[in-house]
């Protein structure tokens, strides 16, 4: 008999399991090369840096992570042009080593996809002619495309984790906010109708209790069984 577990709905994307993008602000990313003048600082609930709204000088508006020291009035610039300097964006092959950069492209012109959380900032390690390694904030090397732009300095919003959560309702409203699920229970705590796994008379943690190969997809969870064994 199949279960209505969680892993089940959150995939047919009931509203339940459905991220709030209707109260994000908006995508944030790197802009056209040229300059730009930042006009307002605001923040948005789908990130945890606040937000630069830059009025670019071909009159466009673009939203992009605000770095640390960013006030509304500064001039900005970006591509190859650009001065060295906190909160203007380069491509990697013109950033020194050791220098620390964020909203780090994964791939030239995809806007930025790495180092974008608030208060978190990557190190430019070594270069070579078509390559950069970064030191990423987990302490992860990772190598980039030298044509990669990333934007100089430390996303604006650090010390976000310092202050302790403290009760369980304040971290209830934390995830309420992008509607992430909330607090993650285990199979084993569950009751039986809930879960494969629930029940408590069968709570035993040294127990490997795999699914069935023919298992119904209500029931494939925890340990899966290999699709074959031995040599090929």
């Amino acid at each position: 008999m199949g279960k209505p577990i969680i892993p089940q709905k959150r995939g047919k994307g009931s509203p339940s399991y459905t991220v709030t993008s209707h109260r994000f602000k908006g995508q944030a990313k790197h802009f056209a090369d040229g300059e730009g003048q930042i006009v307002d600082i605001i923040h948005c609930a789908g990130h945890t840096a606040p937000l630069a709204l830059v009025e670019h000088e071909q009159g466009l508006l673009y939203l992009t992570i605000a770095g640390e020291g960013a006030s509304v009035g500064e001039i900005v610039q970006i591509g190859q042009d650009a001065e060295l300097k906190v909160g203007n964006t380069l491509m990697l092959q013109d950033v020194p080593e050791g220098t620390p950069v964020f909203n780090i492209e994964g791939q030239p012109g995809d806007g930025g996809k790495f180092v974008r959380s608030s208060g978190s900032a990557a190190r430019v390690v070594t270069k070579t002619a078509t390559h950069v390694t970064v030191a990423l904030p987990s302490k992860k090397q990772r190598t980039f495309s030298a044509k990669c732009r990333a934007t100089i300095g430390v996303p604006a919003g650090g010390g976000r984790v310092d202050k302790p959560l403290l009760k369980a309702g304040v971290a209830f409203h934390k995830y309420g906010a992008r509607n992430k699920y909330w607090p993650k229970v285990s199979g084993n705590s569950m009751n039986a109708a809930d879960h494969p796994f629930g029940n408590t008379r069968s709570m035993r943690k040294s127990k490997s209790k795999p699914a069935p190969r023919d298992a119904p997809p209500g029931r494939k969870v925890g340990m899966i069984r290999p699709r074959q064994t031995g040599r090929k």
